[in-house]
């Protein structure tokens, strides 16, 4: 399980060299945001050894694909990231398994592991949070940059239609993620402070 100090490395000055910066969202700030509650879910859930280890591999990298384009930038990023560990002679198997986290936070999510439920939770876990107004206000802005969508009704079309059909899949966040993401739903749809 060596590699990984060396990995981070690497991948941190991928993603700071590499990221165009009108992406206001998927920056390195989300990165770390990711990998910091992922590492709240390795203390909970007291998650050991290897797993810890391709959890946090599977943060750091998950977003890499935006470096190159924002169209399937998992599997770009999944590639990416297999190049890296190989480059690293890391385990093959671990190879794949990260693999496999990259492109479980692929949207609409499907994870089928207790790990990729862990990541696309740590993922969309602002979704719940109080700041998911300053947040969300950066992929607002993103999305605009992109070209993704034109108006602020766009925006909030697209919110509503996101919060409605996401899911969370870890105990941990239905339980403390979900019911804040209601409370921002309902205030989207009541149009207040959004």
């Amino acid at each position: 399980m060596t590699g990984y100090f060396k990995l981070r490395r690497i991948v941190l000055e991928q993603l700071e060299d590499g990221l165009p910066k009108n992406l206001t969202y998927h920056d390195v700030s989300h990165v770390m945001d990711v990998l910091n509650v992922c590492n709240q879910y390795i203390k909970r859930n007291k998650i050991k050894g290897t797993d810890a280890y391709l959890l946090r591999i599977g943060a750091l990298v998950h977003d890499l694909g935006f470096t190159k384009s924002t169209q399937n930038h998992e599997e770009v990023g999944a590639e990416m990231a297999q190049k890296i560990m190989e480059s690293l002679n890391m385990d093959p198997e671990h190879i794949e398994i990260v693999r496999g986290l990259v492109m479980a936070t692929k949207i609409p999510q499907n994870p089928k592991t207790e790990l990729q439920k862990i990541i696309c939770d740590s993922d969309l876990d602002y979704l719940g949070r109080k700041e998911y107004f300053e947040i969300s206000g950066k992929l607002y802005q993103e999305l605009k940059a992109t070209n993704v969508i034109k108006t602020r009704e766009d925006w909030v079309e697209l919110q509503i239609k996101f919060l409605k059909s996401h899911t969370f899949h870890t105990e941990f966040a239905k339980k403390n993620r979900e019911p804040k993401k209601q409370f921002w739903l309902q205030q989207i749809i009541k149009n207040e402070n959004f």
